[in-house]
């Protein structure tokens, strides 16, 4: 089986990364096409032996790219055309279609309740999303939480299918030689009590909100941020407007595989940094940055997260859903902080979300897909 993998570009993201680490454990023969952007993933997978291609695309409206992107499909061989987020789902399920390749996956990370990959879902956005869902075969929804959101937007159940993000936990393990090495080298004093923050640095993200919790907290008490974003310095400027900017480090995109030749800790490192992961975002998808700090032994805060939502109450005791204003966020700080640390090992549930069975279920669609079991659409 030989499938194309098409992405919207190849920054450090939760998504991004999520391919690269799918496509090591998915027995098919795969390359990938970023639309844009292709970015430091893109050159992790090349290191994996990869094929990437970049298609320079220079905006949304960049028609020029599909017959581009269609001739690359057609000379490429491809049994199948699996798409990531929603500019290469729109353009790669047209351009699969004008290739002959009618076999479609798509996967679906960023589906919030108002807004999709950033962008607020107007009626437009939706209906321009349904009328590509039509042309490809599965839409992947990576919780449950996503897929009745696809449902509720007008996406045949049939043809939507729950497979989750996955991790290697193991790889997570908390590791004391690393904490020390990561906190000298982002000059995050050994007394400190580490406040860890995972994601890209944009609004929907609320990381302002930890500043200002931060700002609550006693002068023991940092925060580190890792991402890369468009707001950052917004994020620098309100740590400076609060007096706390002594206290707050942003490392920038740091990988979740580390590269050759970079020597700063990666994200695995970082994790093991902090005592505690906070996520405040208010609409996620799945809630990837916190499976992995569970699988790192942290306690989590976090305000929208359907990996743990959707699992049985209880199921994830290391995690605490927390609402409201920056205030809620340093009580319950506070309150972790004055429990003291616990032992860092990761929960069962963790083992849920393993990387192996989300390829092994990806077959299972690719194999039923190419074998002709059609979803049927509804008129």
């Amino acid at each position: 089986m030989k499938a194309l993998h098409i992405i919207t570009g190849l920054g450090v993201g939760g998504a991004e990364q999520q391919l690269r680490l799918l496509l090591r454990h998915l027995p098919a023969q795969c390359d990938v096409v970023a639309l844009t952007n292709p970015g430091p993933v893109a050159a992790g997978l090349t290191a994996d032996g990869v094929q990437v291609t970049h298609l320079g695309m220079t905006g949304n409206r960049d028609f020029r790219a599909l017959p581009r992107l269609a001739r690359l499909i057609r000379d490429g061989g491809y049994d199948l055309v699996h798409t990531h987020l929603y500019r290469a789902c729109l353009y790669g399920r047209i351009a699969a279609r004008l290739a002959g390749v009618r076999t479609v996956v798509a996967t679906e990370h960023s589906i919030g309740a108002t807004r999709l990959e950033g962008r607020l879902l107007t009626g437009g956005v939706r209906a321009l999303y349904l009328a590509g869902e039509r042309l490809g075969h599965t839409t992947v929804a990576v919780s449950p939480t996503v897929a009745e959101r696809l449902r509720h937007w007008g996406v045949p159940g049939p043809r939507i299918r729950v497979i989750p993000n996955g991790i290697e936990a193991p790889r997570f393990r908390y590791d004391e030689g690393r904490r020390k090495e990561a906190r000298a080298y982002h000059g995050l004093p050994d007394n400190a009590y580490v406040v860890g923050g995972v994601g890209r640095l944009a609004p929907g993200k609320r990381f302002v909100l930890l500043l200002q919790a931060l700002a609550l907290l006693p002068g023991n008490v940092w925060l580190l941020l890792v991402g890369g974003g468009p707001e950052a310095e917004v994020l620098r400027r309100t740590a400076r407007d609060l007096g706390v900017a002594n206290r707050v480090v942003l490392t920038g995109e740091r990988p979740y595989l580390p590269d050759p030749g970079d020597h700063a800790p990666d994200l695995v490192a970082l994790l093991s940094a902090m005592d505690v992961l906070a996520s405040p975002s208010p609409e996620e998808s799945f809630g990837l940055a916190v499976v992995e700090a569970l699988a790192a032994g942290l306690p989590v805060l976090y305000t929208s997260c359907p990996a743990v939502e959707d699992l049985p109450p209880d199921a994830a005791p290391g995690a605490r859903r927390v609402m409201g204003s920056a205030g809620a966020y340093a009580r319950e700080l506070l309150r972790l902080r004055a429990a003291g640390p616990g032992e860092r090992t990761a929960p069962d549930v963790v083992h849920r979300y393993d990387i192996a069975c989300t390829a092994r279920q990806l077959m299972d669609v690719y194999t039923a897909a190419l074998a002709g079991s059609t979803p049927e659409v509804s008129s």
